[in-house]
């Protein structure tokens, strides 16, 4: 609670054992001297610097555990089970509809990202077709695919030469056409 001049009305509760040992003079002396004295420092006001830009296009960066796989397949492609899912797998040349993240293994830089995006399975590269057919619908999946199974000595975009790639995708279930769908 605060009283005339910003000082905190507690204060009050100190002046009245004291009234009692001192005389007026002392008092008055004693009140002159605290109001004078402040009682707690403000601190200085800070300048604004120049303002803060963030760079684009905004560079993520994936952790190092998340770069890694805990199992391999013949053909040498990484993957973890990050969620299980219970849909059918798909074959051939199935269209697929999918979440995911694309970054690159050595630095965790995002390069792509995407979300309900459909394509064929077969019409990727060889290490996400392998890994998309792995994956029932409904789960998600880390899949670290080598530079063989991916662009191999092509730079492509942002992804360089001989480039080891990490995804984290998500097999969406298939949409039944709307004829079949149930109201």
């Amino acid at each position: 609670v605060k009283g005339r001049g910003g000082r905190s009305l507690w204060l009050w509760g100190l002046w009245r054992p004291i009234a009692g040992v001192m005389n007026l003079r002392s008092l008055a002396l004693l009140g002159l001297v605290l109001a004078a004295a402040p009682l707690a420092a403000k601190p200085a006001p800070r300048r604004a610097g120049p303002p803060q830009i963030i760079p684009l296009p905004l560079k993520q960066v994936i952790a190092a555990h998340q770069r890694l796989c805990t199992a391999r397949t013949a053909t040498g492609l990484g993957y973890q089970v990050l969620r299980a899912g219970s849909g059918a797998r798909p074959v051939g040349d199935a269209a697929v509809t999918v979440n995911y993240i694309g970054y690159l293994t050595a630095t965790g830089e995002v390069f792509d990202q995407a979300t309900a995006s459909e394509f064929p399975l077969n019409g990727v590269i060889p290490g996400f077709s392998e890994g998309l057919a792995l994956m029932p619908a409904g789960s998600i999946y880390r899949l670290c695919i080598p530079a063989r199974l991916a662009y191999a000595d092509r730079s492509v975009g942002p992804i360089p030469a001989n480039s080891d790639l990490v995804f984290q995708v998500e097999l969406l279930p298939p949409v039944p056409p709307v004829s079949t769908r149930k109201p």
